[in-house]
């Protein structure tokens, strides 16, 4: 699932970009960019007089709250994930201590030497 909604973020965003790539400023000319010089006026635009404004924004507005959305919802199946991830370090690091516990400690004497080897001793001479 989350690679579903990554792949749709991903598309999201791609044409979030493309959407405000192709807006125009407000001061801008339709006309002018897309080489109309004259004669026609704003009805030579691509979107007429004002239709370019208004679907664009709106499409823009509408595809940046999905994105918000996706993004939020990404972050919290992230915070899921590594939650899921602490609880089992926490278990495990559990069982150590338990394992660790059980253990009796040997006890080491001042005759015993701190490092046995499989080595014969040698006879003194």
């Amino acid at each position: 699932m989350e690679a579903v909604i990554l792949a749709v973020h991903i598309v999201i965003a791609i044409t979030l970009i493309g959407l405000i790539l192709i807006q125009q400023g407000k001061g801008a000319d339709a006309g002018a960019a897309f080489g109309g010089g004259g004669g026609g006026g704003a009805s030579s635009t691509v979107f007429g007089s004002q239709g370019s404004g208004n679907f664009l924004s709106k499409s823009t507005a509408i595809l940046a709250t999905v994105f918000f959305v996706t993004s939020l919802f990404l972050s919290y199946l992230s915070g899921q994930v590594s939650a899921e991830k602490t609880e089992a370090v926490d278990v495990l690091n559990r069982v150590e201590q338990i394992q660790s516990e059980d253990k009796p400690a040997v006890p080491v004497s001042a005759n015993t030497p701190a490092e046995t080897t499989d080595k014969p001793a040698l006879p003194d001479e």
